[in-house]
């Protein structure tokens, strides 16, 4: 019975983390920084001008592309979830190279994104992009990882 109810609230969770990644994670960045992504982004890239509007065409390019990813990790959170309580070597497996596959496209896109926003806005303005967005990022990761039990945690 304990495992049951624990294995509904993992469920749960699981949906809540997949709701507020759909929803571009708005949830967690205003909750810890009171602002949207964008609004934050924006007060530190401090851009006007030209810089600006080449800044926010290749951002909003990024977005479309870093959303399918998210997209992605939200079906393996659920994908983890549904087996959570039949996990096997294989599931494992399966969902374990899924995430870092999701990890270094992440990467990946972000390098691709940079060497973009280095020709629109300089190297220094690329870096402080790839700086918040890693930053956010990883905040964004911690949230959900404090929310998703290890595999075996419940059943202790």
């Amino acid at each position: 019975m304990r495992n049951l109810i624990l294995g509904l609230v993992l469920v749960l969770s699981a949906t809540m983390v997949a709701q507020s990644t759909v929803k571009e994670e708005l949830d967690i960045i205003q909750g810890k920084y009171g602002k949207s992504k964008k609004e934050l982004v924006n007060v530190y890239m401090n851009l006007s001008g030209e810089q600006a509007t080449a800044f926010w065409k290749t951002y909003d390019a990024y977005e479309v592309e870093r959303k399918l990813l998210g997209q992605e990790k939200v079906r393996l959170i659920d994908d983890y979830a549904t087996n959570y309580d039949k996990m096997t070597d294989e599931k494992a497996n399966e969902i374990a190279k899924g995430s870092l596959k999701n990890n270094m496209d992440f990467e990946k896109l972000l390098s691709k994104y940079y060497d973009k926003a280095k020709k629109d806005v300089g190297a220094i303005n690329a870096a402080k992009f790839i700086q918040i967005e890693v930053s956010l990022q990883t905040a964004i990761r911690s949230e959900i990882q404090n929310i998703i039990p290890l595999i075996g945690e419940l059943e202790k």
